[in-house]
């Protein structure tokens, strides 16, 4: 684990403690069996870990380093993380499930690709008596946990942060609305979020679901948009993440659109949280990984000793296919030009070298972000 993920894992320990890990404990402390009757196991475990793709720096850079740290300190450097990556595609998740059924892993954390094709991986892995944590991704099928961030807030935050942003345009003005790809059940939440903020304040001119989240596509979508509605009819844009916010900021000055309308975002990735101290981007959204991170270790460690749930879960959710799973959701912090010291920088996501590099210095002392 690199010294960024050990500072950012210390810090966020005290969030941590005061939104949802103060009543986890560790795994091992726990000594209740399953309620499916599994045999006590020990340390000597293996996890799989399958997360949905590269395109979000987030999945490589700090979940997969921060799970896997926490895997091992709950198991004394005992257990193995096997690990793989989908790269946004579901057919290949599909295959790494039954590679892990294959090589009996005592559980697995899944972060889905495709939430509705992912559910028969699942129901076999089941079958194969492995417990399944779904991660960040609420994954259709037999789940037997799940962690994630409160993801109609993410919406909200950003909905109610873009109309700060339009001011006296937010009565009647128009915004181009660039959701998530309609494959990840956390877009249509991001959305359901947003509009219950936005609707009947701003007029939606496009909207889009975004194939795969990839920028690229945003960025064909935002200019199929300034074509349709005209260089100088849109107020503001709601993009669900970062990444896609930089296909839409490259899309706008290609236009010559200046200035910039406000633009939303999401995860707090080193170029999103530099786009907001130059002014191009207007916003974004913290999530501490850390804190989900840990908690979608400490479930698969606990499944797969075969203990209960009780002192992890906070609550529960329904999916369309499975009621009452143990769910753990990490609140979530609106980030803007005026709170980056106190979120990302306080708790060791970024420092303020890596922020502030040569081409941000002087945005960096406009804003005092010293």
């Amino acid at each position: 684990m690199n010294t960024r993920m050990r500072r950012a894992a210390v810090a966020v320990a005290a969030t941590t403690m005061a939104i949802s890990l103060a009543a986890c404990g560790s795994a091992k402390e726990s000594g209740d069996k399953a309620e499916q009757g599994s045999e006590k196991k020990g340390d000597d475990l293996k996890i799989g870990l399958l997360l949905p793709e590269n395109q979000t720096a987030r999945y490589e850079k700090f979940d997969r380093p921060i799970i896997e740290k926490k895997i091992s300190d709950l198991t004394g450097g005992k257990a193995k993380v096997t690990y793989a990556n989908a790269k946004q595609d579901a057919n290949t998740q599909a295959q790494q499930v039954d590679t892990m059924i294959t090589n009996k892993v005592d559980a697995l954390i899944l972060g889905s690709v495709d939430s509705k094709a992912i559910a028969n991986s699942v129901k076999k892995a089941k079958d194969a008596g492995i417990p399944v944590v779904a991660f960040d991704r609420l994954a259709e099928g037999p789940i037997d946990a799940y962690t994630s961030f409160d993801n109609e807030e993410v919406g909200r935050a950003q909905g109610t942060a873009l109309l700060e942003a339009l001011g006296d345009k937010a009565d009647g003005g128009t915004i181009v609305m660039m959701n998530g790809a309609i494959t990840d059940p956390n877009a249509a939440l991001f959305k359901t979020g947003a509009k219950s903020v936005l609707d009947g304040k701003v007029k939606y001119g496009k909207e889009y679901d975004t194939k795969e989240w990839k920028p690229e596509n945003a960025n064909a979508n935002m200019e199929a948009a300034i074509t349709a509605l005209g260089k100088d009819k849109i107020d503001g844009v709601y993009s669900a993440n970062d990444g896609m916010a930089g296909g839409i900021i490259t899309a706008l000055k290609a236009a010559g659109i200046d200035p910039l309308p406000p633009v939303t975002g999401q995860d707090a990735e080193l170029a999103g949280v530099q786009r907001i101290v130059s002014g191009e981007q207007f916003m974004s959204v913290y999530k501490s990984y850390p804190a989900e991170g840990i908690v979608a270790a400490e479930m698969a460690v606990a499944l797969a000793k075969g203990e209960k749930l009780d002192s992890i879960a906070t609550s529960k959710v329904d999916s369309a296919t499975t009621k009452g799973i143990p769910t753990v959701l990490v609140p979530v912090v609106s980030l803007t030009k005026d709170n980056i010291k106190d979120t990302v920088i306080k708790d060791g996501i970024w420092t303020l070298d890596e922020i502030c590099s040569a081409k941000y210095k002087a945005a960096c002392d406009k804003i005092g972000l010293k």
